[in-house]
């Protein structure tokens, strides 16, 4: 399995993105400021870029980007819109987006380390999509643990409207489908589907 070993910061500086999308409100980078960057960028050099920030967001990697804008244009409606409709129902970003996980990574280990249950069924698979319906809660040695314990007094993650958390129980529900404003970042998807479509 491969593992994103990219320096948080300085990537989220490349990208034009706040650290917070990330998940670590308190993370800066001083290093070079400003800093040698050329201005003027290709179109191809744009699309790419776009494409490498939502991937590095997600943490997912090229071939399995591939596979999403696969079935995204295979979806009935807006490719990009249904590219990051598949991104956000990803395990991992449920984890994550519910404050049961700091950062994606973070919730992308707790995932793999089997402490997540969808339905009452373990799921170890970070990549699993969720669906309306789903119920996602934590293994019960898993609640009694200090790492979740401090969860059960409130959490002060913002829950995107698609999804319902239960502090005291440590469930989340997904009640609808992600839509394009649930994003917590401003990705440019029309750019990335320009991108594949070459």
């Amino acid at each position: 399995m491969a593992i994103n070993k990219q320096p948080v910061a300085r990537k989220c500086r490349s990208f034009d993105i706040s650290p917070a999308t990330m998940g670590y409100g308190n993370k800066k980078s001083t290093r070079n400021p400003g800093g040698t960057r050329r201005k003027k960028v290709s179109q191809y050099g744009a699309q790419l870029k776009e494409k490498q920030k939502v991937k590095f967001v997600y943490g997912v990697l090229e071939k399995q980007f591939e596979k999403y804008y696969s079935k995204a244009t295979n979806m009935k409606g807006i490719t990009g819109d249904n590219m990051l409709q598949l991104l956000e129902q990803r395990l991992d970003n449920v984890v994550y987006r519910l404050g049961l996980g700091k950062t994606r990574r973070a919730a992308r280990q707790i995932v793999v380390h089997g402490h997540i249950r969808v339905n009452g069924q373990k799921v170890d698979i970070p990549s699993y999509s969720v669906k309306v319906g789903d119920v996602i809660t934590l293994r019960q040695k898993s609640a009694e643990s200090e790492l979740f314990k401090g969860l059960r007094e409130g959490t002060s993650v913002v829950t995107p409207k698609w999804l319902t958390f239960d502090a005291p129980n440590l469930t989340g529900k997904v009640v609808a489908l992600p839509a394009r404003e649930d994003v917590d970042f401003e990705p440019q998807m029309s750019m990335i589907v320009e991108f594949y479509s070459r």
